[in-house]
């Protein structure tokens, strides 16, 4: 996911109180210890999480040498946060060829979309430099939104069969959740399907936008970075992402989970070949996707119906991918 940087040198209270309520990653001060008496947030400064001159450089980039310099630091590893007087795109869209350790300093919202697209997977995050804690908070929003992206492609539905009682997982997470929107869950590694949020009115339940109920406890999950865990191993603090129809992904925390005992349901599909399939709970607010972005009910679901996944590269290992044989059906 791409990081969000605040630059509060020199000291600017409401602007950190601002980056640490909108979200941020990271506080670039003169001191740690004021922006630690507001919050807890990672802070580059003398003595603070980031060591300014060991971990995090900072390069101002005015000719190929000064290019040259921090395209060198970032390929070794180092955090580089790029300024530039004369801001042009070419030497950004070549230090993120290089490297993905690139940082850019920005002094306005706009400034930072153009570095978040560069070569369209951008510079690993921005730092904000502002006087005007709105540009913080829309920033924020920008950054949170320029993260991961699943390509998601519809699955035809195969067959759906009762398969008795089984252990289910909601998945309360810390984030409100739109229609259409939902997570990554699938009986394998190598597919998964948009299990959607409970967003809608039904007359059983009210809505829980917070809430996934995302299938039994033995499913995988996708998360941060492209990486599986189990429905079963979630717990309060992780994370997990959270996907729209367009296959937009943003990083959730997960609040709380609930295991309980229900009714469940396989569903199969196969999209161009290739075979998926995901348990569920047996019950009318249980919802897929449809390629339009609109849920469809497991009670209402039909042979032939379309409905969103993604393929993956199958096989992992302590929930990262790995090249070998692993067979899993």
């Amino acid at each position: 996911m791409k990081e969000f940087w605040v630059d509060a040198r020199p000291w600017m209270k409401k602007i950190v109180t601002t980056a640490i309520e909108s979200g941020a990653d990271t506080i670039v001060s003169e001191e740690a210890a004021p922006v630690r008496a507001l919050g807890r947030i990672r802070v580059v400064a003398p003595g603070g999480d980031l060591e300014p001159g060991k971990d995090v450089f900072e390069i101002t980039i005015s000719d190929k040498e000064s290019e040259e310099e921090a395209a060198g630091l970032a390929e070794s590893g180092r955090l580089v946060v790029v300024h530039a007087t004369d801001w042009s795109i070419i030497p950004l869209e070549n230090l993120v060829a290089r490297s993905g350790n690139i940082i850019a300093a920005v002094e306005s919202t706009e400034e930072a979309e153009v570095a978040l697209h560069v070569l369209e997977k951008g510079v690993r995050g921005v730092l904000l430099k502002t006087l005007d804690t709105a540009a913080v908070r829309d920033t924020a929003r920008l950054v949170k939104k320029s993260g991961h992206e699943v390509e998601l492609v519809p699955f035809t539905i195969t067959a759906i069969r009762p398969v008795g009682m089984g252990d289910r997982v909601c998945v309360d997470s810390c984030t409100m959740m739109d229609e259409g929107e939902g997570m990554l869950v699938g009986n394998t590694s190598g597919a998964f399907f948009l299990v959607h949020a409970e967003t809608l009115e039904n007359p059983y339940v009210a809505p829980r936008p917070f809430r996934v109920n995302a299938g039994g406890v033995h499913a995988y999950i996708l998360s941060t970075g492209g990486k599986t865990a189990y429905l079963s191993d979630l717990k309060s603090g992780d994370a997990v992402w959270i996907s729209d129809s367009g296959g937009r992904v943003r990083e959730a925390a997960v609040g709380r989970v609930k295991i309980e005992s229900r009714p469940m349901l396989l569903v199969e599909a196969e999209s161009e070949g290739s075979k998926a399939s995901i348990i569920l709970q047996n019950a009318e607010t249980i919802r897929l996707v449809q390629k339009d972005g609109r849920a469809v009910s497991v009670v209402d679901l039909a042979v032939g119906d379309r409905v969103l996944g993604c393929s993956m590269e199958s096989g992992r290992h302590f929930g990262m991918a790995v090249r070998e044989k692993i067979i899993e059906k």
